[in-house]
This record gives C-alpha cells, sequence and structure tokens, in this order.
C-alpha cells in the first residue's frame, strides 16, 4: 500500500521554541505510525494564533502553494484547530487540511481490534467530526480517502448530522451496555490485589505486562500498539494479583478519545495500585510523567497509590547516567528496570508486594508522587 505523503505546520512561540520542536517530532512519529511520509515542516514565529486561519491568511496560501508544488496529500497542523480555522484553511489550501486529533483518531481506527475499541474509536471520530459539520456543512466532502477517514467510513460520515447524532446515542447505549458487563466482571476480582499498568504511549506497558505476568501479549515501538484493557494473573511471592495492561496517554489527549475510553480507563480508578511506567532513556522522560499525572488526574484516578516504574534502563548511554538518576530519587517510590532484560523486576515485585501486604491488613497506603 502506498504510503501518503504531508506538510506539517506548527506555530511557535519564540519563548519556548524547544516545546514546539518536541512535539511536532511527535507528530512526526504519530504521522509515520498512520502510514504518512512528513515531506517539509513549516514552523511560523508568533505569539498568538490567528483568529480565522490560524497562521494568518497570507501564511495559509503560502502553505497551499507549497502544497500544490510538493504533490502532498494533506497538510497536518501541530494543534487543535477550529471548525472555523478549517474551514478557513480549506479554502486556500487544495489538500486535505487536518490536525492532530484526526492523526491520533486515525491511528487508533487503525489499530482498534476488539468490537469495544471500534465502537470507542468510531464514537470519537463521530464527535469531533459533528463538530465541523455544525459550522461547515461541506468539511467531510474534501477529506477524500486515506488518512482522517479511517473508522467510520466515507460514506458514513456524508450522512446528515441528524444521522450522525443519531448513531452517536446508539453507540454510548452499546458502550453502557458493556459497561456494566465490565463492572460485573469488577465485582468478581474485587477480592484480588489488582495493578493496572499506565504511562505514555510506547513507555513499555505490554512489554512489562509480559514480564510480569508470563504472557505473550503484542509488542511494538509504534505508538498506540495497544488499545483494550487486558487483565491477567501474576504470581509475587505466592500472591495472586491481578494486572491489567491499558491504552497509553499522549500530550493533548483528545477529549472525545477520553470520553468514549472511559469504561476502559476505569481499570486506573478501580486499581489498588498503579504502575505508573515511564520511558526513562528519553531526555525529558519528566514531562511524558506530567502528562499521565495530568491524565489520570482527568479520568478521577489522581489518588490511586502508585510506584513509578523508570523502564528501558538498557537503553540509557552510560551505568553513571543510571546512578545518577538513582541519587537523584532516592527516597521516592522509584523503581529501575528493564522489562525486555528484566533487570529490576526482582526489586518491582518486592515492591508490589509491600503494597499488597498493606492492602491485605486492610491498610490504606497513601499516593505518593514526584
Amino acid at each position: 500500500m502506498d504510503r501518503e505523503r504531508a506538510i506539517v505546520v506548527a506555530v511557535a512561540s519564540p519563548d519556548d521554541l524547544s516545546e514546539t520542536q518536541r512535539s511536532i517530532d511527535e507528530l512526526v512519529e504519530l504521522l509515520d505510525t498512520a502510514g504518512v511520509d512528513v515531506v517539509d515542516i513549516v514552523v511560523q514565529k508568533r505569539r498568538r494564533i490567528d483568529p480565522a486561519y490560524y497562521i494568518g491568511k497570507g501564511k495559509a496560501r503560502e502553505v497551499g502553494e507549497l502544497a500544490q508544488r510538493l504533490g502532498v496529500d494533506a497538510v497536518v497542523f501541530d494543534a487543535r484547530l477550529s471548525p472555523k480555522h478549517v474551514r478557513n484553511l480549506s479554502s486556500l489550501i487544495p489538500v486535505k487540511v487536518l490536525d492532530r486529533v484526526d492523526v491520533i483518531l486515525d491511528i487508533f481506527a487503525q489499530h482498534a481490534g476488539s468490537a469495544e475499541a471500534k465502537i470507542q474509536v468510531e464514537l470519537a471520530q463521530l464527535q469531533h467530526r459533528l463538530a465541523r459539520l455544525r459550522v461547515d456543512p461541506g468539511a467531510l466532502s474534501r477529506l477524500g480517502g486515506g488518512i482522517g477517514t479511517r473508522g467510520p467510513g466515507e460514506t458514513k460520515l456524508e450522512v446528515d448530522r441528524r444521522r450522525i447524532q443519531a448513531r452517536i446515542n446508539r453507540l454510548i447505549k452499546r458502550l453502557k451496555k458493556i459497561e456494566k458487563v465490565r463492572k460485573q466482571k469488577t465485582k468478581q476480582q474485587r477480592y484480588f490485589f489488582r495493578v493496572a499498568l499506565v504511562g505514555y504511549t510506547s513507555a513499555g506497558k505490554s512489554t512489562l505486562m509480559n514480564r510480569l505476568t508470563k504472557s505473550r501479549f503484542k509488542e511494538s515501538s509504534r505508538l498506540f500498539t495497544t488499545l483494550d484493557t487486558f487483565t491477567r494473573a501474576a504470581w509475587i511471592k505466592g500472591a495472586t494479583v491481578l494486572v491489567s495492561d491499558t491504552v497509553g496517554f499522549i500530550s493533548n489527549l483528545p477529549t472525545e478519545l477520553v470520553a468514549a475510553f472511559r469504561s476502559t480507563l476505569m481499570v486506573a480508578n478501580e486499581s489498588d495500585l498503579l504502575l505508573v511506567v515511564v520511558d526513562v532513556s528519553k531526555p525529558d522522560f519528566e514531562r511524558d510523567v506530567d502528562v499521565v499525572e495530568d491524565t489520570l488526574r482527568r479520568i478521577g484516578a489522581g489518588d490511586r497509590p502508585r510506584i513509578y516504574v523508570f523502564n528501558k534502563i538498557d537503553l540509557l548511554p552510560s551505568r553513571y547516567m543510571l546512578e545518577r538518576l538513582r541519587d537523584r530519587y532516592e527516597g521516592e517510590e522509584v523503581v529501575f528496570v528493564s522489562a525486555k532484560t528484566g533487570e529490576g523486576i526482582e526489586e518491582l515485585k518486592d515492591r508490589i508486594y509491600d503494597y499488597y501486604l498493606r492492602w491485605k491488613g486492610d491498610g490504606v497506603p497513601s499516593p505518593t508522587s514526584i
């Protein structure tokens, strides 16, 4: 299958160019996961976004000419565009105009495997696109095929707003039924100590899940490989512990996805312990921690007890750096591991077992944060 080609457009504040670069790099990785090659990147320095065209009418016209000259399939903005922005930009740019939310939703559509995940993704996509239809009834007809159109399907998206709303209502009802079944399962699990793996996408949660439970879930360096919640038993020092893997978080996770995946993310709220998995080999891993903490608060799990699992220590440039990190976080609820090689896993199991003993004794461990 031929890969699509796109131009990435971003607005950078003169005061924080490094943050803009980080976000652009992440968007390029997202697009690669979605099957799109980035052929050019346009960055405009400005302190405020343009209320009508996001980057200003003149710059939008330049981007449109560049898109035509390079023969790309889409122009992707590293932001969440308003319906008004999409409408105005589409009048000057002769290819698909997409934003960061479109890309994330597209990846979720490609990776949704279970019936529940497919319903959740379709719900999020329809809600996102319905907002654009309210402002610009012709917005969807310009999308064509490929990225930004997967999931519900183009035919389904071309129906009028009333039918889309009716479809949304039906999907919500189906998710409520699934949530009811999930709650029944949760009641059956309440007699077991429950651990949930949470973290930034591609932090290594599935690899850690396999290591703890001796399972064989798919592992990948690609973003958002896991969309469903899987629960398996782990035997730690003779104790039976239920471990659940969850969907990865990302900065600016679309509100629609948080709402649609509410029942899936509830496993974090219902757990007795969170393992916050962090890719410590990333230079800016602490920002990932901030994003995860913010997302946990958004889903109501901000007060859950947690252990920070600093993963991928095998990818650190040197053991000296590892020792520096150990010294830096000494006294914190942090365990350094390599889920890939197994280093540090026994220490992590010891920590989990400590929480298990407190839980068994009806003690309530207070949440910790760094």
